[in-house]
């Protein structure tokens, strides 16, 4: 543990408005020290410099961020080098989350992550989206489903809304949400999305004029059985 770190943490989440408790901070450090070992030998993130990763990744996968539910499941769609999903749990140590992705690569990483910062009640799947959105195990059984950088608004949609359950929420972290979201609309009232209540934040990032919207999109209905569609479809050609 280096303290000096630790304490930075600490520090840049107070002035964010985020309380972090030391053992929260350890975890993170612990979290950076593993992604940047990695990232030497398989393409994580572009991201490196530790001030950097607190702020455009820590800090960005957890502000404004709100979880009211509580013993919450969430599901992490595309979750990559694991944001949002390990900050989150990392800040919410009660909820039981899932963290899904395409590459085997990634999920391992994280798995190591998940033991070395012994989280507990994390579910690790490699795959698609498409594949496990009609699995019963998975379909509509989530109270949240977020997604960071994956794809277009209208493809996210496709993607998490199928795992929610009714009156779940998809949380969708985009650097800017007008135009996307009036794009997606109608995917969102196809897939079961209340398109008439949906709650987009726009904010700074701490210290930059990085730009940050959290679409927060209700689930009101049943999603169709035909979505999602076959895998590539929702990319390729996305709900209009």
């Amino acid at each position: 543990m280096n303290r000096n770190q630790t304490q930075y943490i600490i520090e840049e989440f107070d002035k964010s408005g985020i309380p972090l408790k030391e053992t929260q901070a350890v975890q993170l450090e612990c979290f950076y020290e593993m992604l940047i070992e990695k990232n030497k030998v398989m393409n994580l993130t572009g991201i490196t410099e530790f001030q950097d990763v607190v702020r455009k990744h820590f800090i960005d996968s957890v502000l404004n961020v709100r979880l009211e539910k509580e013993n919450a499941k969430l599901l992490d769609v595309g979750t990559g080098a694991g944001f949002p999903g390990i900050p989150l749990k990392i800040m919410y140590p009660e909820i039981k989350i899932t963290l899904l992705d395409s590459l085997n690569k990634r999920i391992l990483f994280l798995q190591e992550v998940c033991e070395a910062l012994k989280l507990q009640n994390v579910e690790l799947l490699h795959g698609r989206a498409e594949d496990y959105g009609k699995h019963p195990k998975y379909r509509e059984q989530y109270d949240y489903v977020c997604s960071r950088a994956v794809a277009n608004l209208s493809s996210l949609c496709e993607y998490c809304i199928p795992f929610l359950k009714i009156g779940g929420t998809f949380i969708s972290y985009k650097s800017s949400a007008k135009e996307e979201l009036e794009q997606a609309r109608k995917a969102i009232r196809l897939l079961g999305g209340d398109e008439k209540n949906i709650e987009a934040e726009n904010f700074l990032l701490p210290e930059s004029q990085d730009k940050r919207s959290l679409i927060y999109i209700s689930k009101i209905k049943t999603t169709p059985k035909e979505y999602p569609r076959k895998a590539g479809m929702p990319t390729k050609e996305p709900l209009k």
